[in-house]
């Protein structure tokens, strides 16, 4: 580290990445600093300033020796070796530098009076983990395999025995799979679709009732899809649909003697392949000879299926939440709950690295054929496929809750309101009507335009053309009235106050508009009258 570095670290303050201690501390104390950021993302403790970022140098002898055998050999556990330096800051005092790297084996401890303390970091503070955070501490560590988990209240006869039986016979291809329900019941432990309790005899575990479970989300609520539609850029009150998929991943199949399948019962993947469908096509108003109607796909659908199976096999059990599917009228997003598993980064994901966190689910959904054994499908699949539909790529975001993958929309109109046919993009193109463009985050006010023709000359009561666009009316109002107000605006356009406020304030982000003067007493002006 150089001076430079070690200098903006310091005129930083504490953060989630940084400590300042005296090295007159306990040894517990320091080591709790180091288990709190092994248990994150790594840091750094700084030894010789205080709490005020005043340096005061390092007066312990032997400190070196003190950190790695003293406080990391007897305190933290597992074994953990930090990076120890030491910087001479002025003529006077020396400071050192213990860096810590985001562990391999969480969750890290510090023993300590006959105790196992975990600690994590919040902040610039380090504070005992809570039951939930230490249960994805160990996840992540891959101490507990969440989907071996037993699942408390069920039994054998929360499985589907038809589903597993079609497994056995078809999908395995065993001639002699269990006949009787103890039978069943020992093979399934062995697999790990079951486990045995002392209190409650054999009980499903995640990964058994959600592969084949009959009603998976009445004992594990997280257990569904969600899938939501709008026909606007955020979510607001009025989907298009909202809806919670409930059933076991896996769907039945008939196997003919020439090797031909058919599925006669959906699973989960089948029904929001269903569910989707209708919107992300579109079907043509033209007939071709053959008397057919084309379908016009605006995402495609190998990338959709490979999203939806990717949240279903990698999502973390801990949390408590439903994958989220959101379609909006720009772009498609699939919100997989958790973190990525240990040292796993959406750079890493992308160039290919395969870190599976339900090796069981996943070795079943192999079994099925519906996921591949290279586990590469981002890579291979989602921006290769995305760049060759509409020159696009994925946004990938990833948090301590969840992994947000979104895909675009390429053309999609994104001022839909009042637009009967925002799913009919590219059948009944409107020049005059905003369109999406990659390269831009807003609208293009080049193809803004107000067809003063389309309305009445009376600026206190015009009758809008009904494919006229809120924000154009909008404009419209303020061009002929710059001193209108919100409330003026939703009685003439019929929208509520709410409604226009949002459209002011996009309008206003596009730099189309913007205010002068007060609230009261101002007015509005249109960008194209203050530019002439």
């Amino acid at each position: 580290m150089s001076k430079e570095e070690l200098t903006e670290l310091i005129v930083n303050g504490e953060n989630s990445e940084v400590e300042f201690k005296e090295d007159n501390i306990r040894p517990e104390q320091l080591a709790k600093e180091i288990v709190a950021f092994a248990n994150g993302y790594g840091g750094r403790i700084i030894l010789g300033v205080d709490d005020n970022g005043m340096v005061i140098g390092i007066k312990k002898q032997n400190l070196e020796e003190w950190v790695m055998d003293t406080v990391c050999g007897h305190y933290v556990h597992p074994l953990l070796i930090p990076k120890y330096e030491e910087m001479q800051w002025n003529k006077k005092n020396r400071v050192a530098i213990v860096s810590v790297l985001a562990g391999t084996a969480k969750p890290y401890v510090v023993r300590t009076k006959n105790r196992e303390d975990i600690y994590i970091r919040i902040g610039s503070i380090s504070k005992l983990a809570t039951r939930e955070q230490i249960v994805r501490l160990s996840a992540t560590g891959g101490l507990m395999h969440l989907e071996t988990m037993p699942i408390s209240g069920t039994n054998f006869n929360n499985l589907d025995l038809a589903r597993l039986e079609n497994y056995f016979q078809f999908i395995l291809a065993e001639a002699n799979f269990p006949k009787t329900q103890a039978e069943w019941e020992l093979r399934l432990e062995d697999m790990g679709f079951m486990q045995k309790s002392e209190v409650q005899g054999y009980v499903c575990t995640i990964a058994g009732l959600v592969l084949f479970g009959i009603t998976p989300r009445r004992y594990l609520r997280q257990a569904g899809i969600r899938i939501e539609v709008f026909n606007t850029l955020e979510k607001n009150y009025n989907a298009l649909l909202d809806v919670v998929l409930d059933g076991p991943m896996v769907a039945r199949f008939n196997i003919s003697q020439a090797g031909f399948s058919e599925i006669i019962d959906e699973g989960l993947v089948e029904k929001t392949a269903r569910t989707l469908y209708p919107f992300i096509t579109a079907e043509s108003d033209k007939i071709d000879k053959g008397f057919r109607r084309s379908i016009k796909h605006y995402y495609p659908w190998a990338v959709i299926r490979e999203l939806v199976l990717n949240a279903l096999a990698h999502r973390d059990w801990s949390r408590s939440a439903d994958i989220e599917i959101c379609c909006y009228s720009d772009r498609f997003e699939v919100i997989s709950p958790g973190s990525l598993p240990n040292s796993m980064t959406v750079e890493k994901m992308i160039a290919g690295r395969r870190t599976p966190r339900n090796n069981i689910i996943m070795e079943v959904l192999r079994d099925y054929q519906y996921v591949d054994a290279r586990g590469m499908g981002i890579r291979n699949k989602v921006i290769p496929l995305m760049k060759q539909f509409n020159g696009t790529e994925p946004y990938f975001e990833a948090t301590d809750d969840y992994l947000r993958t979104v895909i675009y929309n390429k053309g999609a109109i994104i001022d839909p309101e009042n637009d009967p046919n925002i799913f009919q993009e590219g059948l009944n193109y409107d020049p005059k009507r905003r369109y999406f463009d990659p390269n831009k985050t807003l609208y293009d006010p080049n193809k803004l335009e107000i067809d003063l023709n389309k309305v009445q000359n009376d600026p206190n009561k015009p009758e809008f053309d009904p494919n006229m666009s809120i924000s154009d009316r909008i404009l419209y109002l303020i061009k002929n009235n710059p001193k209108i107000s919100y409330k003026e605006m939703a009685e003439i356009t019929g929208k509520s106050i709410p409604t226009i406020k949002r459209s002011i304030n996009k309008l206003k982000a596009e730099g189309l508009i913007k205010r002068s003067g007060s609230p009261r007493g101002g007015k509005w002006i249109l960008a194209k009258d203050e530019n002439s």
